[in-house]
């Protein structure tokens, strides 16, 4: 197995600025921003690259000083686990405010893990944060460093200073100084390389965040009985039989005129920023899962973020979750139960539904397993003269409906594109089909050649003369 890379966990009081730095290391906007303390609640984690080293950067809640949030302790036991695990920590502490008590009581802490600690001094652009830098030298620690995660300023001296911490590795190798080369057994499986992105969506508390920590076998995420828990979209890696995923946990999807406004600071704001990143983990993602609460139903929500999914043409699974809780009706509840999630989300007849209870575990399995069938089948391209000798077969015994005089003929048909199926159909004068026989040639593609859990689209030309 490949060595694990090491790990930099972010700590400091809330508001110092730790996810403002962590976008700026990693180069993404997972680490939502906003003058409220407490905003991010999970270890954010992503991968970042310097000088030719590879670790783990983790941005973790402001577990020191008081807290309004009632998930509070859930947050601090997180983090704390983080900073158990990490190589090194980076303390980040606010220039403009200079040595506060809390920042001293941080300090001490950090010192009693016996890790290596770097102090970073944030909002240094400004002239009263530079005159109070000196102050930080007083905790005794080796490397104090001046930036601005605002502006960038003194990040790559940062970088520089993480990756001499840690170790260098050989450009390029992926191996550390004075480690051995890994035997050629041991090196990653070609068909491992891709990696499938995968989206956990769906209403606030129907266990999202739940089914991720089944899927890993680990309390990475918090988890409550509190709407709300999940703010930012938590992405973590999974190795599953030899292939490799990417798990993005989201928050909950409210209905529009329920999720605060982005216009001020605030929880309002903090929640139509987390659903907007929602909707970025969709518009991202290989393959989504639909998390619904098998208890209560489908709802019109659920419909509205399955209607997203599909608009955006990813791979799709609808996840009944908390099974546990309705096991026990009548014998034909399951089917009575999928035959109503059908009609309420008929656009998605082509999805695959799973009864599963996260809690428990009860069929967790299925639901990666499910996604891997999905993410390959996304990817099939159809051989052109497969494609039209199947098209030959179909129109011969159901031709396309004629909307004038002159009788309409599919020439030839192309796969021109996949993740998802697109195929194109050339005839010798329309320019679309009539819905219905749109939806029949969709059919019978599935029918044919699989096509599980995927939309696929059709586009009709005709032929030029």
């Amino acid at each position: 197995m490949a060595a694990k890379r090491r790990s930099v966990v972010l700590v400091g009081r809330p508001n110092v600025g730790k996810s403002t730095l962590f976008n700026r290391m990693t180069g993404s906007r997972r680490a939502i921003v906003a003058p409220v303390a407490g905003t991010t609640r999970d270890a954010l984690t992503r991968p970042v690259e310097w000088s030719g080293t590879t670790f783990d950067l983790f941005d973790t809640g402001g577990l020191f000083g008081a807290s309004e949030d009632p998930l509070h302790e859930l947050v601090v036991e997180q983090g704390q686990r983080a900073i158990r695990g990490a190589d090194l920590l980076v303390m980040l502490v606010d220039g403009r405010e200079g040595l506060v008590s809390g920042d001293e009581r941080i300090a001490s802490e950090l010192r009693q893990t016996g890790r290596p600690v770097l102090v970073a001094i944030n909002k240094t652009d400004d002239k009263r944060a530079r005159a109070s830098a000196t102050d930080f030298f007083e905790f005794g620690f080796d490397a104090v460093i001046e930036i601005s995660a605002e502006h960038g300023d003194g990040v790559a001296e940062l970088l520089d200073e993480i990756v001499k911490r840690i170790g260098i590795r050989d450009s390029g190798s992926g191996i550390r100084r004075g480690e051995e080369p890994q035997e050629k057994s041991q090196l990653p499986n070609p068909e491992s390389s891709q990696e499938t992105r995968v989206a956990i969506v769906g209403r606030p508390n129907v266990g999202k965040s739940s089914l991720v920590n089944r899927l890993l076998r680990e309390e990475r995420v918090l988890v409550s009985d509190m709407p709300g828990t999940t703010r930012d979209a938590i992405d973590v890696p999974l190795l599953w039989h030899r292939r490799r995923f990417r798990i993005v946990d989201t928050a909950g999807m409210r209905r529009p005129g329920r999720v605060g406004s982005g216009g001020k600071a605030g929880p309002g704001k903090v929640e139509y920023v987390s659903v907007a990143l929602a909707k970025e983990a969709i518009a991202d993602a290989d393959v989504v899962a639909l998390l619904i609460d098998a208890y209560q139903g489908a709802t019109d929500q659920d419909a509205a973020i399955g209607g997203e999914v599909d608009r955006a043409g990813r791979g799709i699974v609808i996840v009944a979750n908390k099974w546990d809780l309705v096991k026990t009706q009548e014998r034909n509840f399951a089917k009575t139960f999928d035959d109503n999630l059908r009609f309420k989300m008929r656009f998605l007849d082509y999805a695959p539904i799973l009864h599963i209870s996260a809690l428990t575990g009860e069929r967790a399995p299925k639901v990666i397993e499910t996604i891997d069938a999905i993410a390959a089948a996304r990817r099939t391209r159809i051989p052109t003269p497969v494609l039209n000798k199947w098209v030959e077969q179909i129109t011969a015994a159901n031709p396309p409906v004629s909307p004038g005089r002159k009788h309409v003929r599919i020439l030839y048909a192309a796969q021109i594109g996949v993740a998802p199926p697109s195929f194109v159909f050339f005839t010798n004068v329309a320019t679309s089909f009539h819905f219905s026989y749109e939806r029949f040639l969709v059919n019978q593609l599935r029918e044919k050649f699989g096509f599980v859990g995927s939309p696929i689209r059709v586009q009709v030309r005709r032929r030029k003369k």
